[in-house]
C-alpha cells in the first residue's frame, strides 16, 4: 500500500494536497509516532496532540524563512517529520540519532533550541526585533502550551511584546482547559470582527472624531472600559487583549480547514501581536494515550526493571514517612509530581504537597517563606530545571539560612533526553553557595537515611540522586543521621585511593576488585558529602596512598574532584591525583549504559584509566 507520507519530504510538499488527503497524512504521521516512541521511548502523548495544528502551520508558513519557535520541543516530532527528517525518524533518541527536542544543529527548520518550559516566547520575540532592525520580512510564530505560559519567562515576554507593537504571533496550545461550545461560537464571532480591515478602519476614525470633542479623551476611557467588561464576562480574551495582543480563538486543533483559516489571519494581521489559541487533546487518535495523557506524556524504552524501586520511588515513601512523623515537613514541584513522586505523597498528605506549575523560582522563594515560618519544606526538582532557580537558591534560602532541603532527582548523566536534560552542572553550580550542604547517595538506602538528615538539619541542604532504579540493597527500616560531613572508607588498600560520590559509588567498588586481580589494592571511600568533605578522612587515605583518583558524574569543571583537588593542596599533601568525570561540554542523548561508557564511567573505564595512570 502506498501511503501519502511517502511522498512528503519537505514543507512545500503538503501544499498541493487536498483536506481529505491531509487527514489521512495525519494518521500515517499518528502510526509512525506511535510506532517510534513504543520502539525508542519519547514523549508521546503530546506529539499526538498536535499532528493537525503542524500540518496547517506547514501549510500556512515557509519555515526555515518563517521562524517557528517550539516551547520544550516535546510536541514537535510532526514537526520533524515534515521538515526532511522522516527517513532518521527511527533514531529518534538513539546516541548518534535525532534529538527528542528541536535542535539548529539537527535542522535550519529548528529555529532555537528547546527542552524546559518558557523559553520560546522570549526567543521569538529577539528574533522579530532582529527582523524589525534589519528591515527585513518574515513572520515568526512562538508555539507554547498552556502550562508553560505560568513560566515566569513567559508571562514576562507578554507583557513586554504586548505593548510594542510589533509582528509577533504566539500560538498556545492549549489541551487541559475546556471551553463550552456557545463560547467558542461567540469567540469567533468577534474574531471575526476583530481582524475585519473594515471594523479597524471605523474604530480609528470614531477615536479621532471622539479626541476632538471636549471630553474626547473620558469617552474614549468609558467606551473602551464597558468593552473590555462586557467582552470579560463573555469570553477569556480580556487578559490577552489588555495585554496588547489580539485574541483569536479558540480554534479547533485537529481540524485542519479551520486552522488554516486562522494560522492565515494570524500571518497576515500587520497591526501588533497576535495571539491564537488553538485547543488540541493530548494523545489524539490513540485510545490508551487519550485516556491516560499524563502516563503517556512520556514514555520509556522498553528495559527489565525486576523488583528494584527507583530513586524517585524511595524519595517519595521516605517523605510519606516523614509528614507521617512530623506535621511540620512539606513539599514543593514544579509541574514535576509524577516524576519526582510526589503525586504518591499527595495520596496521605494533599493538603501538605504543592505542585507550583512551571515556576521553579516561585516555588524556591515560597519553600523560603514557609522556612521562614517554621516548616521544613523539600523542593523536589529535576538538576537541570533546580538551576533556573539559582539567585532564589542563593537570595532567598542561603543568604538567610533557611532549612530548606532540595531534593535534586535526575542528577547526573539521565539518557536518551539528552544535553538539555543531562543533570551534569549541579555538584558545580550549588557547591560554591555559602550555608549550604551539598550530599549525594551513593545507595537507595543512603538516600533515605539522607532525607532524614535534611529535615532536621536546620540549614538548607541539597541531595543529589540519579534517574532510574537503585542498588537492589536492602532498606533499612528505620531512619538514622547520617554525620554531616562524613564519609565512609569502604575498602582499604594503600596504591590507589579512590574517593567516589553517589552513583559512581557502586563503580568504583567493581572497578577496585577489577584492579585488584593485577596487583593493584586500592582504598574505595563513598564520600558522601561534596560540601563540607571528610578533611580527616580523605586526608588520611591520600597520605597513604602512591595515587588519589576521585570519580564523579559530573563536569569536572568546578566539581568534586576539584574540591578534593583544593583540600590536599591546602594541606600541602603531595600525591599524584586523577579526576575522572565528565568532559566540559553538553552530553548528547543516548542511555544510560552508552554514555558513561562513551565517557569513561564504566567500571572497566574507570579501572583501565587508574591502571594506565599506575604504569
Amino acid at each position: 500500500m502506498t501511503l501519502i507520507l511517502d511522498s512528503i519530504n519537505w514543507p512545500a510538499d503538503l501544499k498541493e494536497l487536498k483536506y481529505a488527503q491531509l487527514d489521512q497524512l495525519a494518521a500515517e504521521i499518528r502510526h509512525l509516532i506511535i510506532d517510534t516512541v513504543h520502539r525508542n521511548g519519547g514523549h508521546l502523548a503530546s506529539s499526538l496532540g498536535t499532528v493537525e495544528f503542524t500540518i496547517a502551520l506547514h501549510r500556512v508558513f515557509s519555515s526555515p524563512r518563517d521562524k517557528l519557535v517550539w516551547d520544550v520541543g516535546h510536541q514537535s516530532y510532526t514537526h520533524k517529520i515534515l521538515t526532511g527528517r522522516k527517513n532518521k525518524f527511527n533514531t529518534l533518541r538513539k546516541l548518534g540519532g535525532l534529538s527528542g527536542f528541536t535542535d539548529p544543529n539537527e535542522s535550519p527548520h529548528d529555529s532555537f533550541i528547546s527542552g524546559h518550559a518558557g523559553n520560546s516566547l522570549s526567543a521569538a520575540f529577539g528574533m522579530a526585533m532582529a527582523r524589525e532592525l534589519s528591515a527585513d520580512y518574515y513572520n515568526v510564530a512562538a508555539i507554547i502550551g498552556d502550562g508553560s505560559l505560568s513560566e515566569g519567562m513567559a508571562l514576562e515576554t507578554l507583557n513586554h511584546a504586548g505593548h510594542s507593537n510589533a509582528r509577533f504571533i504566539v500560538i498556545m496550545n492549549d489541551n487541559a482547559m475546556s471551553i463550552s461550545a456557545s463560547i467558542g461560537a461567540v469567540a469567533n464571532s468577534l474574531n471575526r470582527l476583530r481582524f475585519s480591515q473594515r471594523l479597524r478602519r471605523l474604530r480609528k476614525e470614531a477615536e479621532k472624531i471622539a479626541a476632538k470633542l471636549v471630553s474626547g479623551v473620558k469617552t474614549q476611557h468609558i467606551a473602551r472600559r464597558i468593552i473590555t467588561s462586557v467582552k470579560g464576562l463573555m469570553l477569556p480574551t480580556v487578559m490577552w487583549e489588555e495585554l496588547g495582543f489580539s485574541y483569536l480563538g479558540p480554534v479547533n486543533g485537529h481540524n485542519i480547514e479551520e486552522l488554516e483559516k486562522a494560522l492565515i489571519k494570524a500571518r497576515d494581521y500587520q497591526d501588533g501581536p497576535v495571539f491564537l489559541h488553538i485547543k488540541t487533546r493530548k494523545g489524539m487518535g490513540y485510545k490508551l494515550a487519550e485516556d491516560d495523557p499524563v502516563g503517556f506524556h512520556g514514555v520509556s524504552a522498553p528495559k527489565v526493571k525486576g523488583n528494584v524501586p527507583t530513586y524517585t520511588r524511595v524519595f517519595a515513601d521516605t517523605t510519606v514517612k516523614l509528614m507521617n512523623d512530623d506535621p511540620k515537613v512539606v513539599a514543593i514541584t514544579a509541574a514535576m509530581m509524577d516524576g519526582t513522586g510526589l503525586n504518591l505523597v499527595a495520596k496521605s498528605h494533599p493538603q501538605r504537597v504543592f505542585d507550583v506549575g512551571i515556576c521553579e523560582q516561585h516555588g524556591t522563594t515560597m519553600a523560603a517563606g514557609l522556612a521562614i515560618r517554621g516548616y521544613k519544606p523539600i523542593v523536589a526538582m529535576y538538576s537541570t530545571f533546580l538551576q533556573r532557580a539559582y539567585d532564589q537558591i542563593v537570595h532567598d534560602v542561603c543568604l538567610q539560612n533557611l532549612p530548606v532541603v532540595f531534593a535534586v532527582d535526575r542528577g547526573g548523566i539521565v539518557g536518551e533526553d539528552g544535553k538539555t536534560h543531562q543533570g551534569i552542572l549541579d555538584l558545580s553550580y550549588l557547591s560554591n553557595i555559602p550555608n549550604l550542604i551539598v550530599c549525594a547517595p551513593s545507595d537507595e538506602n543512603e538516600l533515605q537515611h539522607l532525607l532524614y538528615t535534611a529535615t532536621g538539619a536546620g540549614c538548607p541542604f541539597a541531595i543529589r540522586y540519579p534517574r532510574g532504579h537503585g542498588t537492589g540493597v536492602a532498606l533499612d527500616k528505620e531512619l538514622k543521621v547520617l554525620p554531616i560531613g562524613k564519609g565512609e572508607l569502604l575498602t582499604e588498600g594503600d596504591d590507589v585511593a579512590i574517593i567516589a560520590v553517589g552513583s559512581t559509588v557502586q563503580s568504583s567498588l567493581e572497578a577496585a576488585e577489577l584492579l585488584l586481580k593485577d596487583g593493584l589494592n586500592c582504598a574505595v571511600v563513598n564520600a558522601r558529602y561534596i560540601k563540607p568533605l571528610d578533611h580527616e578522612l580523605i586526608l588520611k587515605v591520600a597520605s597513604t596512598s602512591k595515587l588519589v583518583v576521585t570519580i564523579e558524574e559530573n563536569v569536572l569543571t568546578g566539581g568534586f574532584g576539584s574540591s578534593v583537588s583544593a583540600l590536599l593542596h591546602d594541606n600541602d599533601v603531595n600525591v599524584k591525583m586523577m579526576r575522572i568525570g565528565l568532559p566540559d561540554q553538553f552530553i548528547e542523548h543516548g542511555t544510560q549504559n552508552q554514555l558513561r561508557d562513551k565517557y569513561n564511567l564504566t567500571p572497566a573505564k574507570i579501572a583501565q584509566q587508574i591502571k594506565s595512570a599506575v604504569s
